[in-house]
């Protein structure tokens, strides 16, 4: 099988690195072939323009979004690695999800779609948080964006199960990387057989 993995953050030698390299290492150990898509280091171009707005109305997607579609039809399983910034994914990883999530080859353009356009595939997301357990039981913010990313992103497209890893007091080193790297591991070693949740 086939695993696509893409990674978000300007600096390779940031955690979310290390956590796409023990993912990829849980992905090879399990005997899975894997594409590693490094959005900063291949310079993707996170700004929707008004050409790919054009897809809306039937014209032809541009090469390189044609291209990064390519790679998720080529993968039976998806892994997205990005931090938590301002309580949101990153604007590179956003700006993929615009770009290459496309209507007319993810998803029906239509008042009320019904399914998806692409095959089930297992998704696992590994987002580290700089927030402590405590912070987020008191804030409450990951439960919303697990809805909003599991129900009104990923699942609209089709994706399926998905599987959302955030890897809380990510920011500094209190113990607790190891144990995320552990993770990130097993994700990879099991992400075509862990159940939805």
């Amino acid at each position: 099988m086939h695993v696509l993995s893409v990674v978000c953050h300007p600096r390779p030698d940031s955690f979310t690195h290390a956590l796409a390299g023990r993912f990829q290492e849980g992905v090879t150990s399990a005997g899975h072939t894997f594409e590693h898509a490094d959005l900063y280091a291949e310079g993707f171009d996170p700004v929707m323009t008004a050409r790919d707005l054009e897809q809306f109305n039937g014209a032809p997607m541009v090469p390189e979004l044609l291209a990064e579609q390519d790679r998720v039809e080529r993968a039976d399983a998806l892994c997205l690695i990005f931090p938590i910034w301002w309580f949101s994914m990153p604007a590179m990883m956003k700006g993929w999800l615009d770009r290459v999530w496309s209507a007319g080859w993810a998803y029906d353009w239509k008042h009320d779609p019904n399914g998806s356009l692409l095959k089930p595939r297992p998704c696992t997301m590994l987002v580290p948080v700089g927030a402590s357990p405590q912070m987020e039981a008191d804030w409450g913010c990951l439960e919303r964006l697990d809805h909003i990313w599991r129900v009104g992103v990923l699942g609209y497209c089709g994706v399926d199960p998905i599987n959302i890893h955030f890897l809380l007091d990510s920011a500094f080193e209190k113990g607790r990387h190891g144990e995320h790297l552990d993770t990130a591991y097993e994700a990879g070693n099991r992400i075509l057989s862990v159940p939805n949740g």
